[in-house]
Order: structure tokens, then C-alpha cells, then sequence
């Protein structure tokens, strides 16, 4: 690459290479600097909690990779990735010893969801036939730019086919009551609200249930699979396709400040001063309050983007902890099928109590937990007859209180995370009895160390804002946007900060990258219309 890059994408994270990707296939050069020593931002990997076992650092399972248009475009399997699945999905442990179990084959989950309760197997798979013929299109609308006028348009279409308002209202009910009407059984309801768990938004509030039923279907047709050998090496096979195109990736080079003249981006700083000037524009893969105000000065942006950015919302933060464990999961009652992930609820109801907890700024007493037996997924994570295990749950951004009796003072210093982790270790070793013995390392990450990892993590928060409706479409990052531009001509936020937000699915660095594009497309024009109006007028001064 010689002389000003067309195009800088700022952070190597999946949306950031996804955005690099797709503007080196459009012919454009491109650099992508990252401020980590390595690509990936919260899609890595490494052996760093125990010899010989491979744990991901944040994220772990990627049904949304799977199922969207834009990671499968680029062929990744040809630049060294492949997909491992477990034997089961999904699988949620009761006290009472049984399992509401997710099985990849709709006619496994429905027959033991029938044996449970006689009426629940039929009623699955009629939700998974609606979902066959409506969701397609809901997930693409999902992962367009807003708004999805083709897709939104192909789901309206198909709309009357799934029940019409019927199909609406239920996508439209809350996940804590959204199985009542059609299941007799606790297991679909603990599958749907345990998936609706994976966002911020309350189980009680609209869009919790449409989030529920996506997560859930996606379960169902794509799976929930793994990169075999790690997550990094999904990033990792991004990387080397872009640069199998041309393209040239810096780590260990922080960006500070993005140059701004006459309202349109026009180059990069980095912390050792470097100064890159850009020919065509900005990705920048960073959180909306790290972007606005941050690596853009205030003066540079208009008012109205600053006063909507003071009353931007974090979704909550994050523990994480992950196990080296010397055997398997010593569950008091096998599960049907060795799931994958697992949650940890005792009920709808306890669930719904830890995440209204979080919501109210208090440290949940008894966590909602999403786990991931990861051997399980993919025999090469640790030696045969182990497991590499974690489980993550959420926690507020700043606490007021403890809900629980362990005195945890929201700080997240290295003691509040101990003490928080033994409590999540004990929902677990309270449905498998002897865990604890079969551990070898435990590693615990706190919001401290999630954001020192990840810069985008801000307090452990992994979606990049809220994902409530009050921030999603229009409202994301503030009111009026919604898409990839930004007030800055030439710069574009590419981060889960950004519609459709959170998920590795790519679609914020796939939009991104796509408005660069079309902005660039009639610049050029409007340029040489310039450039004839200038000609026709020195031609008529002659």
C-alpha cells in the first residue's frame, strides 16, 4: 500500500474485519489498525487458564455467524475455519432432575418435550414450521440497514401463512409468559426466556419474547456451533482472508483521534503520534462513546449528537469464569444429550428475579447463568475425558447494593470477583455435586478485566449499548441514526454500537462498509458533475 490508504478501519474485531472484507473485495485499499497485540476484539481465543486447554476469552458459540448472509459470503471454511457442533444444543438442568433439552433434530427436541408433557411436542413443531416459513426473512431484516425495506417487505408477505396477528402478538409477548399460551410444559418456556437472557432486555418488557423465539429457532435449524480449535479462529480466518486480498493489518497500534476538516474525516492519529490521512473515509469499530466525543472531538460534532450521547445506555456488565476441569461435568442427572451450552435458572420465575435484580443496580443473589461445556462442542479444547468450562452472568454497571448475603460491593476488584465467582460455582456444583473436586485452574474476569481486554467492553458490557427498544433501530445509537453514517461526512460506526447491535453476526461492519461505499459512489458523481459545470462555464467566458 503506498501513499493515503482509501479507507482506515479502527478496531480488528469481527465487525471491523468484516468491513475490511468486504471493501478489499470491492477493489479498495484498506488498513485496519488494533489496539490489542492480536485481531479478534471479542472473538478470541488461547491457552491461557491451563496447559493444553483452549478457552475463549468472551464470546464462545455463534449461531448468528452461522445463520447470516454476510459471514457465509466470504467462504471462510477456505481460510482455515471449520464449524464443530455438539451432540445437543441446549440444555437447562432443573432440581428436580430433569432437562429442557434443545436437540439440533426438531423431532428429538419435540419427543422429549411430548414425554414431559403430552400436547408440547406437536405445539414445537408447529412454532418450528412458522419459523421455517417467516424467519428466513426476520433475520435478514434484522441484519439489514434500517430500515429493512426487502426483507421486512418478503416477512410481511409471508405473514398471514404463520397465524398473521396471531404470529405478531407472540412475537410481541414477553418471554416470561410467551410459552404459557402454547405450551402445557416448563421445558419450552425455560429454552425460550433462558435464550431471551442472552440480551439486556427484561423478561417482563416487549422484545425480550421475539429475542427468546430468534435465539431459540436459530437453536433449532443452525445449531449453536464453534470454531474448531477456538474462537479466535474465526477472526483469525477473517484476517487471513483480507489479507489474502491485499490488505494490511496493524495491531499493537492504538488510535486516539480522528481528524475532522470541514465536517468530513480526513485521517487517523495514532498514540505514537502517527498521522494517516485516508482518500475515501473511516470504519471505526469502537463504541458509540468511545466515537462521539472521544476519538471525535466535541467541537467537531453538532450539538444535538452531544446532548443524545449524555443519555446513552450500557447494557449491564459482565463475570465471567472459566474451569479446567481434570473430568466431565458431574451433573446429579445426566442430560438426554451432552448440550453444548447450558443455563442455569431454577425456574422462569428465579430467572426473572436475577435479571430484574441487575436491572434495579443490585448484585443478583442467585445468578442467571449461561455456560458452555466446550470439549463437548470440540473434542480439540482439552485432553480427552476433560472439559474446558465457563459460565458468564450479567451484573450493573454501577451497584448499589447486594442481593445476595456474601457483602459484595459492586467494585469488581479482585475479591468482589472471587466471591461472586464462588457463588456462580456453587449454582453449579448445586446441580452437579463434586464440581469443585474435579477443578484443575479457575480463571475469573471482571468488568475490569473484560474492558483491559477489549476496550469496547466498557464496565463488561458485551452488546455495545442496550439492547432494550428504547436503543435499538432508529434510537440506536441516539435518536435519529440508526445506521451506519454518521454526523461526520466520511466516517461510519461499524461497532455493535451500531443497528442491529450486539451478536457476532457482522451486519454493523457489513452496513458500514456498504454506506462508505455508496457515499463514495456519489461523491464521484456529484464531483464531475462539478468538474462539467465547470468546463461548460469556462467554454462560455470564451
Amino acid at each position: 500500500m503506498t501513499g493515503h490508504p482509501d479507507v482506515v478501519v479502527i478496531g480488528a474485531g469481527a465487525n471491523g474485519l468484516v468491513a475490511a472484507n468486504h471493501l478489499a473485495d470491492q477493489g479498495w485499499d484498506v488498513l485496519v489498525l488494533e489496539a490489542q497485540p492480536e485481531v479478534g476484539g471479542a472473538v478470541r481465543s488461547a491457552e491461557d487458564v491451563h496447559p493444553g486447554f483452549v478457552h475463549d476469552t468472551f464470546s464462545a458459540f455463534y449461531p448468528l455467524a452461522e445463520a447470516s448472509p454476510t459471514i457465509r459470503s466470504f467462504g471462510l471454511e477456505d481460510h482455515g475455519l471449520t464449524w464443530r457442533h455438539s451432540p445437543a444444543v441446549l440444555g437447562h438442568p432443573t432440581p428436580d432432575g430433569e432437562w429442557a433439552m434443545l436437540h439440533r433434530d426438531r423431532s428429538i427436541t419435540a419427543s422429549l418435550m411430548e414425554r414431559q408433557c403430552p400436547g408440547d411436542g406437536e405445539a414445537w413443531l408447529t412454532l418450528c414450521g412458522q419459523w421455517d416459513r417467516i424467519g428466513g426473512h426476520m433475520v435478514n431484516a434484522l441484519l439489514s440497514p434500517f430500515p429493512p425495506v426487502k426483507h421486512g417487505l418478503g416477512a410481511l408477505a409471508r405473514l398471514r401463512s404463520v397465524g398473521g396477528l396471531d404470529f405478531v402478538r407472540t412475537m410481541l409477548t414477553p418471554a416470561a409468559e410467551l410459552g404459557r399460551g402454547r405450551f402445557g410444559g416448563e421445558s419450552p418456556r425455560l429454552l425460550i426466556a433462558g435464550n431471551a437472557g442472552h440480551a439486556d432486555i427484561p423478561l417482563n418488557a416487549p422484545g425480550s419474547g421475539l429475542m427468546g423465539v430468534l435465539m431459540t429457532m436459530l437453536g433449532q435449524t443452525v445449531g449453536f456451533p464453534v470454531p474448531e480449535g477456538g474462537a479466535g479462529q474465526l477472526t483469525q480466518a477473517l484476517a487471513r482472508r483480507f489479507e489474502s486480498l491485499g490488505g494490511e493489518i496493524r495491531c499493537s497500534t492504538e488510535v486516539t483521534a480522528i481528524d475532522v476538516e470541514r465536517g468530513r474525516a480526513i485521517g487517523v492519529r495514532t498514540v505514537t503520534g502517527e498521522t494517516i490521512g485516508v482518500s475515501k473515509g473511516i470504519v471505526a469499530d469502537v463504541t458509540a462513546p468511545s466515537l462521539y466525543g472521544g476519538l471525535v472531538d466535541v467541537e467537531d460534532l453538532p450539538a444535538r449528537t452531544v446532548s443524545a450521547m449524555r443519555t446513552f445506555e450500557l447494557d449491564p456488565g459482565t463475570v465471567k469464569v472459566d474451569w479446567a476441569l481434570d473430568g466431565t461435568v458431574p451433573w446429579a442427572s445426566a442430560p438426554p444429550h451432552a448440550p453444548g451450552t447450558f443455563h442455569v435458572a431454577d425456574s422462569v420465575d428465579q430467572m426473572n428475579e436475577a435479571l430484574s435484580q441487575v436491572s434495579a443496580r443490585a448484585v443478583p443473589a442467585q445468578p442467571f447463568m449461561l455456560a458452555g461445556q466446550m470439549t463437548t462442542a470440540d473434542p480439540t479444547r482439552s485432553p480427552a475425558g476433560t472439559e474446558a468450562l465457563w459460565a458468564y452472568t450479567h451484573v450493573p454497571q454501577s451497584s448499589v447494593r447486594d442481593a445476595g448475603e456474601g457483602g459484595i460491593r459492586g467494585e469488581w476488584d479482585r475479591d468482589d470477583c472471587e466471591r461472586f465467582a464462588d457463588r456462580m460455582q456453587a449454582r453449579i456444583e448445586a446441580l452437579a455435586p463434586g464440581f469443585g473436586s474435579k477443578v484443575l485452574s479457575r480463571r475469573v474476569l471482571g468488568p475490569r478485566e473484560m474492558e483491559a481486554r477489549d476496550a469496547n467492553l466498557i464496565g463488561g458490557a458485551i452488546n455495545g449499548g442496550t439492547s432494550q427498544l428504547h436503543q435499538e433501530l432508529i434510537f440506536r445509537p441516539v435518536p435519529g441514526l440508526g445506521r451506519a453514517e454518521t454526523p461526520i461526512k466520511g466516517l461510519y460506526l461499524g461497532s455493535a454500537s451500531a443497528h442491529p447491535g450486539g451478536g457476532v453476526h457482522g451486519a454493523p461492519g457489513m452496513n458500514a462498509a456498504r454506506a462508505a461505499i455508496a457515499h463514495e459512489r456519489v461523491r464521484r458523481v456529484a464531483d464531475g458533475g462539478r468538474r462539467a459545470v465547470g468546463a461548460v462555464t469556462k467554454v462560455g467566458r470564451r
